[in-house]
């Protein structure tokens, strides 16, 4: 495909800018962004169907509208939840009537550092510290422990969808640079904080308490207690670890689930747990 498709545009004239409702209405359509994913040209389906209210205002021309829907029909792939910043940069350019060479080079380009960022930001950080906050309400029996999860998340990355296609499309390739400068730093520290969210999460939430005694004449040990002198919440991180180190080999997660109930029913069988 993209060798039929033409390196210019047939009006070259600087097309008026997006109106903030064509940039709201693109922010929603980025939602169906994997909505036709397949493994030839990945998300090309859903990006196409995102930016096309602003390539249709933008190129009046069919022949040009033609040209830009086709080479936005190629390979596509990046974070979901961020694409809306390389949406912006493209939509400036298209806008600007630049090559399309040019075009097609900068969205290969935006579109790569985002994976990283976007799990550093999402997975690794938003994600555990929403569900750790939810999971709190709900072991306290509150109902508000799911819709607050929801909330939290989902205000973050609608707010970040917005922000972005508004910021990317008034500062076009300079976002580029900014976004790229500084993507590794970036990147390394929200994964350190992530991190830390999961480690104190372990702490908080893996209920793992060993009530074995070995008495010793007229008192007896605490094994817990013994455990927790060592080093508090021992065990709940050994069998992080341990249940890592299955993934990490290829075990299923429904197989980790099968070896957790099988450890409890037999410890809680024996008295050790």
């Amino acid at each position: 495909m993209a060798s039929n498709t033409k390196s210019y545009y047939v009006d070259q004239q600087e097309a008026p800018k997006l109106s903030k409702k064509i940039l709201n209405k693109m922010v929603w359509r980025s939602l169906f962004l994997q909505a036709s994913f397949n493994y030839e040209r990945m998300q090309s389906c859903g990006w196409l169907y995102g930016i096309l209210p602003g390539l249709q205002e933008i190129h009046k021309n069919k022949e040009d509208l033609s040209t830009s829907m086709t080479h936005n029909l190629e390979f596509f792939n990046t974070h979901p939840f961020l694409v809306t910043f390389v949406m912006g940069i493209v939509l400036s350019l298209e806008q600007r009537k630049a090559d399309v060479q040019t075009i097609r080079s900068i969205r290969v380009a935006a579109m790569g550092p985002l994976g990283g960022i976007g799990d550093a930001i999402f997975w690794f950080t938003l994600t555990p510290i929403a569900a750790g906050i939810g999971a709190n309400l709900a072991l306290q029996g509150s109902i508000l422990g799911p819709i607050v999860f929801l909330l939290l998340f989902n205000v973050v990355q609608f707010g970040l969808r917005y922000w972005l296609m508004h910021w990317s499309y008034k500062v076009g390739m300079d976002g580029i640079q900014t976004m790229t400068k500084y993507a590794k730093q970036f990147t390394h520290s929200a994964t350190i904080l992530g991190l830390i969210v999961v480690g104190a999460l372990i702490a908080s939430y893996v209920g793992f308490d060993i009530v074995l005694q070995i008495p010793i004449g007229e008192t007896s040990v605490v094994i817990q207690e013994v455990l927790d002198g060592i080093m508090p919440k021992l065990i709940p991180l050994l069998l992080t670890f341990g249940m890592y180190g299955l993934v990490k080999k290829n075990v299923s997660p429904l197989i980790n689930i099968c070896i957790l109930v099988v450890i409890g029913l037999l410890g809680a069988l024996v008295g050790l747990f």
